[in-house]
């Protein structure tokens, strides 16, 4: 299949191109502002589908509104019609179409272009009147204001948040592109005239500025946002693909002794958090037990004996474990526990405890093994 991809150098082509090739798509003719005008007459005549998503929607000039989001669409159709092409036709629209203003005025021409166009040679056509988008790629100070704060907050930049009780609803492109290859399939998700992107999300602006800037804060409290909220766990990848370059890296407070060190990794609320604690040959860590606190031990490099004793026993149970083969040990409560290094290297075992730290309730009794 031939796939005309006009606007294929702006936020929703490169990732809609990105995600054709993936899919194993090859033959993707790619139109931009800078594309010889030869390139849409040949394009035209040899596409079998059409994706329409070249448009203007922060030009200088309010006239080039117009001339953005109708003038070529006409062009483009008018060459399907000489070349009697009947491929099917994909148009980006917007959610202000109904707003009595220039861009929202270009954008419904351009519809009624479309639907005219259907009408007269009876060519599938699809109109999508998108949200706000977000997500890689995205310009800020011109596709999104999700753009904008990721960008300013990740740099330490200011954002303006005129209303925070503004609601936005906000749409994530990869939800986009999942929704146009169903298209392609002709297999639109449908409403009225109109497809529609199924998946939208509701966020107030101040509450998105808000979560943005722990997004930043997370290097320093270790946190990681609750990827079971969706819109969370989408604004948290659009987030860090707005880091600055050479700052992808941050550093750890590690805990330092002459027995080794320790190091928080990453906390949650609700999923514990992960701690890497290295231990000297002959180091002996541990010995105490915990009430509720329960933890898993990875040895990911050197050789480690844990040991366990059950309040109120005797008996000691013992696991040796080493970097040679991966194994999760479980510390159940109720246990006292201790883990030392056999070996003659550094011990480095990754640690998983069921709740953060808090110094105020350790939940940690000594007692030797």
């Amino acid at each position: 299949m031939k796939i005309l991809v006009t606007g294929a150098n702006g936020f929703v082509g490169k990732n809609l191109i990105a995600e054709l090739k993936n899919k194993g798509y090859t033959d993707i003719f790619e139109v931009t502002r800078e594309s010889d005008c030869s390139l849409l007459e040949r394009y035209t005549k040899e596409c079998d589908f059409v994706f329409h998503l070249a448009g203007i929607n922060r030009p200088k000039d309010e006239n080039e509104f117009m001339e953005g989001n109708f003038s070529l669409a006409s062009q483009l159709l008018e060459l399907l019609k000489k070349h009697n092409n009947k491929a099917p036709v994909l148009l980006t629209s917007s959610i202000q179409v109904d707003k009595d203003n220039p861009y929202g005025r270009s954008k419904k021409a351009g519809e009624d272009l479309l639907f005219n166009y259907y009408y007269e040679t009876d060519a599938k056509v699809y109109v999508y009147r998108l949200p706000n988008l977000f997500g890689k790629w995205s310009k800020p100070n011109y596709n999104t204001v999700v753009a904008t704060f990721c960008h300013n907050i990740a740099r330490g930049l200011d954002i303006q948040v005129n209303n925070p009780d503004a609601m936005l609803n906000l749409c994530y492109i990869d939800d986009v592109l999942e929704e146009f290859l169903r298209a392609l399939e002709g297999k639109p998700t449908m409403q009225d005239d109109f497809c529609v992107v199924p998946v939208t999300h509701n966020i107030r602006l101040g509450e998105l500025a808000n979560l943005i800037k722990s997004f930043k804060d997370s290097r320093n409290n270790l946190s990681i946002p609750d990827m079971e909220d969706d819109l969370r766990k989408k604004l948290y990848s659009t987030y860090l693909s707005f880091l600055p370059e050479g700052q992808f890296s941050y550093d750890l407070k590690m805990n330092c002794d002459d027995r080794g060190s320790f190091t928080e990794f990453m906390r949650t609320p609700e999923r514990g958090q992960v701690s890497v604690n290295v231990s000297k040959p002959g180091i002996t860590k541990g010995n105490h037990w915990h009430h509720t606190k329960n933890e898993k031990f990875l040895v990911v490099s050197g050789e480690g004996l844990i040991r366990f004793r059950k309040i109120g026993s005797d008996k000691i149970i013992e696991y040796k474990v080493s970097g040679e083969k991966l194994q999760v040990v479980d510390i159940p409560t109720g246990y006292t526990h201790s883990i030392v290094n056999v070996g003659e290297n550094d011990l480095v075992t990754v640690m998983w405890a069921n709740e953060c730290f808090d110094p105020n309730k350790p939940d940690t009794y000594f007692l030797e093994v």
